[in-house]
């Protein structure tokens, strides 16, 4: 009987951390009192960008896809697959460290490529930044990216605590 309590208790952990991602993504309305505003604190992208780089709220943190682009640059790193998905990583690296959490408390990751075949070199590398302990993850072949050049993209969310 122990266990199904703890199982509960977990799952409703869980249904929390859901709960504080709907109220992020404005869905539903905190009932905590106090301004919404004060929970919600956004990591603004570059300027002019028509979003922001991360956005945390209640301790859960979005953070926004990111490529193999060098920080300030407009191209990718290299045409080649393994140095833009290195560069990703660590863009995404920056992006999670710049909202005040890191890589061990990354929680989930999608991942979009543009070629199966780069599929074996991206889980070489991701395995870098995730020894241990990895976050759940969603891996999809996409036709193209937004980004002329860009063979991977990747978000994650993660939290603060």
């Amino acid at each position: 009987m122990r266990a199904k309590e703890e199982t509960r208790r977990d799952f409703l952990g869980t249904v929390t951390v859901a709960g504080a991602a709907l109220a992020a993504a404005g869905a539903v309305s905190t009932a905590r009192g106090g301004d919404e505003d004060e929970q919600r604190r956004a990591i603004p992208a570059r300027p002019g960008a028509p979003f922001s780089r991360a956005v945390s709220f209640d301790g859960v943190v979005f953070v926004a896809g990111v490529v193999g682009r060098a920080p300030g640059e407009r191209g990718m790193v290299s045409a080649e697959f393994a140095p833009q998905c290195q560069q990703a990583l660590e863009n995404l690296k920056a992006s999670v460290e710049a909202s005040g959490s890191s890589m061990d408390k990354v929680m989930k990751c999608n991942c979009f490529l543009t070629d199966m075949r780069d599929f074996a070199a991206f889980n070489k590398v991701f395995r870098l930044y995730f020894p241990s302990s990895p976050p759940a993850r969603s891996t999809v072949v996409v036709k193209e990216l937004v980004v002329p050049g860009a063979k991977i993209e990747i978000d994650c969310v993660t939290c603060l605590e």
